[in-house]
C-alpha cells in the first residue's frame, strides 16, 4: 500500500440508505469539483438500469459543499443505496504531473485502490462522464481471480503497436487499454504493488517523458498481460465534439447502440455543459439528470478560454448565430485578457 488513509482522506461522509441485507457491489468516482455533477448523474444512470441490484458508490474527491451533500442524501434515500465521498487531501499529488486536460485528480483512481482494500476486494472504477444505459448483471457475475483488471481495449491495433512502440513495451501491442473503465481486483492489485509501482515509475525523468496519458499510461505499463479485456459495449467512447464534422441540421452517426452499457463521453465537451444538451447522443445523461435530485439544476455554462471554443463552434452548428458570436468574444476575452 502506497497511500495511507491518514495522510490523504481528511473527512469521509456516508450517506446510507441501504438494505444491508443483500449482496453489494461497489462502485467508485475520482473527481475534482468540475466533474461532480457529472459524477452524480452517472450514479443516478446506474441506478435507474439496474434496480435490483445492491451498490455502495464511492466518492473520491477535493471538494464538496453542504448544497451538494444535501442532494446526495436525497439521491441515495431515493434509490435505497449507499453513497459515501471521502475528502482527499491533494497537496501531494499537486506535485505530480498534470495537463490541462487532466488534472491531478486523474491520480485518484490509485488512492481509491488503497484506501479501499482489504475491506472490499473488487471494485468498478469509472470516470465521471461515462453513463450507463444497460445491466451490470453479466460484469458483477464476470471471474477476474487470476487478473489484476477488466477494461476495455483502446482503439485498434495500430494504436495499441504506436503505444508499444512509445512506451517501449512489446507486448502492449497485443492491447492497450483505457482507465476510465476499470473493474479491479483490489487484492491482485495490493500483491503487485501497482500504486507502488507507479509512483516510483513517475521518479524517473526517462519515463515521464514518454508519457502522453499520464496514469493511464502507466497503468498499462504496469499491468501488461495481466487483464481480462471485455466487449467495447462495457466503454463505447465518443466525443460530443464528432458533432461538428457533420453539416448544420444533421447528427453524426455514434457508436452508442441497444447493447451498450457504458457511455464513455471523452474529449472536452461534455453532456453537462449548456452547449451539448440539445444532441441526441445526451439524452442518456439528460435522461438520469431529470430522475436525480438536479432535475432542477441548469447544465453547465463555459467557464475559460478552451470551453468558450467549443461552445462557440456548437452554437454556430445550431444555427445559433448570435450566441456563437459571443462565445467567440468571450474565447478571446479570456485567452488574452485573462
Amino acid at each position: 500500500m502506497y497511500f495511507d488513509q491518514n495522510q490523504v482522506i481528511s473527512e469521509v461522509f456516508h450517506f446510507d440508505h441501504s438494505n444491508e441485507n443483500n449482496e453489494v457491489f461497489h462502485i467508485a468516482y475520482g473527481v475534482d469539483k468540475n466533474f461532480l455533477f457529472g459524477c452524480v448523474t452517472s450514479i443516478t444512470s446506474i441506478l435507474l438500469n439496474n434496480t435490483k441490484q445492491e451498490f455502495h458508490f464511492h466518492i473520491f474527491s477535493d471538494y464538496l459543499d453542504d448544497d451538494f451533500k444535501k442532494r446526495i442524501e436525497l439521491l441515495a434515500k431515493q434509490y435505497r443505496s449507499k453513497i459515501s465521498v471521502y475528502i482527499v487531501n491533494c497537496q501531494e499529488l499537486k506535485r505530480l504531473p498534470s495537463t490541462k486536460n487532466w488534472s491531478y485528480a486523474t491520480y485518484f483512481r490509485f488512492i481509491i485502490a488503497d484506501i479501499l482494500y482489504p475491506a472490499i476486494d473488487r471494485l468498478l472504477y469509472i470516470d465521471a462522464d461515462i453513463i450507463c444505459k444497460g445491466s451490470l448483471g453479466e460484469l458483477i457475475k464476470l471471474d477476474i481471480n487470476e487478473f489484476l483488471v477488466a477494461a476495455v481495449k483502446e482503439k485498434d491495433i495500430s494504436w495499441w503497436q504506436k503505444c508499444a512502440k512509445r512506451l517501449e513495451i512489446d507486448n502492449l501491442s497485443q492491447g492497450y487499454f483505457n482507465a476510465g473503465f476499470l473493474y479491479i481486483n483490489l487484492e491482485n492489485w495490493q500483491k503487485e504493488g501497482v500504486s507502488s509501482k507507479a509512483m516510483k515509475l513517475l521518479e524517473q525523468e526517462s519515463v515521464k517523458s514518454k508519457l502522453d496519458y499520464l496514469d493511464q499510461d502507466l497503468l498499462n505499463m504496469i499491468m501488461v498481460n495481466n487483464v481480462f479485456f471485455l466487449d467495447k459495449r462495457y466503454n463505447c467512447q465518443y466525443s460530443i465534439n464528432y458533432e461538428l464534422k457533420v453539416p448544420n441540421g444533421t447528427y453524426y452517426k455514434n457508436p452508442i447502440e441497444d447493447s451498450t452499457i457504458f457511455i464513455h463521453y471523452i474529449g472536452p465537451t461534455k453532456p453537462w455543459h449548456e452547449w451539448a444538451g440539445n444532441y441526441p447522443c445526451s439524452k442518456y445523461f439528460i435522461e438520469a439528470k431529470n430522475n436525480s435530485p438536479w432535475k432542477d439544476s441548469t447544465l453547465l455554462s463555459a467557464k475559460n478560454a478552451n470551453q468558450w471554443r467549443y461552445c462557440a463552434k456548437h452554437k454556430f452548428h445550431q444555427g445559433k448565430n448570435v450566441a456563437g458570436l459571443i462565445g467567440y468574444f468571450k474565447y478571446y476575452w479570456f485567452k488574452i485578457v485573462r
